[in-house]
């Protein structure tokens, strides 16, 4: 059963990567994939949130939490599409624009992870004094 979990996660994900980087995209122009970026950034923050929130109360299911983190987050973060992005980037010759967006993706992500993390400590220790 919990196979649909995931199955359903993964497919509501994809849906919202796709429109949340079609409309940054958009409106930033075709010139730097801010749209992955801000897809990976905001993917890693909710996963490092998810993931430890999830993990530290028996408040979410085994069967929620899969769907959760392994199908949305894994239907939503975009690294493989990152990692294409790159490439286009050093093909066509802009080593300095790949370079900065390799580094923003990774520092970002990692910051975004890390701030999830610490807002789901948060909210458990504030559950826990109630």
């Amino acid at each position: 059963m919990i196979w649909w979990y995931v199955a359903l996660g993964s497919a509501v994900g994809g849906v919202a990567r796709f429109a949340l980087a079609t409309i940054v995209q958009q409106r930033v122009g075709p010139d730097f994939p801010a749209g992955t970026l801000v897809v990976n950034v905001s993917g890693s923050l909710l996963l490092g949130f998810l993931l430890r929130y999830s993990l530290g109360t028996v408040a979410i299911s085994p069967e929620v939490r899969a769907l959760l983190t392994t199908g949305f987050c894994g239907g939503y973060t975009t690294f493989s599409t990152f990692s294409y992005d790159t490439m286009l980037l050093l093909e066509d010759g802009e080593g300095l624009r790949a370079g900065g967006y390799v580094l923003l993706s990774v520092v970002l992500s990692l910051a975004g992870t890390w701030l999830g993390i610490v807002a789901a400590r948060e909210l458990l220790a504030m559950r826990s004094q109630s």
